[in-house]
């Protein structure tokens, strides 16, 4: 009877120290700890939009303790995924225009903020929990047009989008306008890959405009892109990067990269958040347009340790175009609707 009094007690012992252990994650601090998931319709690793967006999440954990949670859709399932992410979350940012379904997860999920980036919501005056954020990537594109056409020494100029669509488009319209300002005699050839995962797709499109004179090339294809910049380390011809400074995210083609048209997207999503953060403030139902004067759209050139391609004399042309197209001087066509 000892021993079975002695097991229990030593039973007892035991579990009241596992259920103590289980409690360790209740804490006041982590029970007050913001939660924010950052949801992509296809996966990380592109080194350029999805990777920003989490590098802004992470400067988020970083600098404020926020827990960040990712899921990556791996193309389906967008809207459960998304719904999954708002049962565990307090802040979720959607990545990609494939979360359409949004306004109706959102109306399903009142008490969950969205950021949805890059994107317009339907219905966004409804739906106070969620901000979308644009970009006017067709300012940023205009400069990296300008610089393309300076620095092509065949007349022609590239570029490789992911798709045929209306954000994609924004893009080489400005490319294209920049391009023609710089030399209204430039040649601008396009395609699209039908496709922001598939490298050797990149490379393939990015040969065939190089078969056409293209010696240098803008990539506005996520994961797609790192086949265009394959393409030219193997052709000798020059390319542009997209949404990150992919001089950095892509350091194994410096050489090949000039500069890259950069959106902000990290930076975006973590100013937003920590506004909220710091003000308790939040304004939903709204598209907010971050712009060339808000500094969230620009050209980068890399680092002090990056080659550089473009010489500081057209750096400064670029800079003069940049505000005169903060201005109001230059106005950029766009395809947004």
């Amino acid at each position: 009877m000892k021993k079975i009094i002695s097991l229990l007690l030593v039973l007892t012992l035991v579990l009241s120290v596992f259920s103590l252990a289980g409690c360790s994650g209740d804490s006041e601090d982590e029970g007050d700890q913001l939660t924010v998931c950052v949801v992509v319709s296809s996966a990380f690793g592109d080194k350029s939009f999805n990777d920003s967006a989490k590098e802004g999440a992470d400067k988020l954990k970083e600098d404020y303790n926020v827990n960040v949670k990712t899921i990556e859709c791996q193309q389906e399932n967008f809207k459960q995924r998304m719904m999954e992410a708002a049962e565990q979350s307090d802040i979720v940012v959607p990545v990609g225009w494939e979360f359409y379904e949004i306004t109706d997860v959102a109306k399903e999920y009142p008490d969950t903020k969205f950021i949805w980036v890059d994107n317009p919501a339907e219905g966004i005056e409804d739906l106070p929990n969620v901000l979308c954020i644009l970009y006017a990537q067709n300012q940023g594109s205009f400069l990296a047009g300008y610089i393309a056409a300076n620095m092509s020494e065949t007349g022609v100029v590239g570029a490789v989008g992911g798709e045929d669509n209306d954000t994609i488009n924004d893009f080489l319209t400005g490319y294209t306008e920049g391009a023609q300002y710089a030399n209204p005699d430039i040649k601008v050839v396009t395609n699209y890959a039908n496709t922001y995962e598939d490298p050797a797709k990149g490379k393939e499109c990015a040969l065939a405009l190089n078969s056409q004179g293209a010696d240098v090339i803008f990539a506005v294809a996520g994961n797609t892109g790192n086949g265009v910049f394959a393409a030219a380390k193997e052709k000798d011809f020059y390319v542009i990067g997209v949404d990150q400074d992919q001089k950095l995210s892509a350091p194994e083609y410096d050489e090949q990269i000039i500069c890259s048209m950069k959106k902000e997207v990290g930076l975006s999503i973590y100013d937003t958040i920590k506004t909220y953060i710091e003000d308790d403030s939040w304004t939903g139902a709204r598209i907010w347009t971050a712009d060339m004067a808000t500094g969230y759209v620009s050209i980068a050139y890399g680092d002090e340790n990056s080659v550089q391609q473009v010489s500081d004399e057209l750096k400064q042309e670029t800079d003069d175009i940049k505000s005169k197209i903060v201005s109001g001087d230059i106005t950029v066509s766009t395809t947004r609707k």
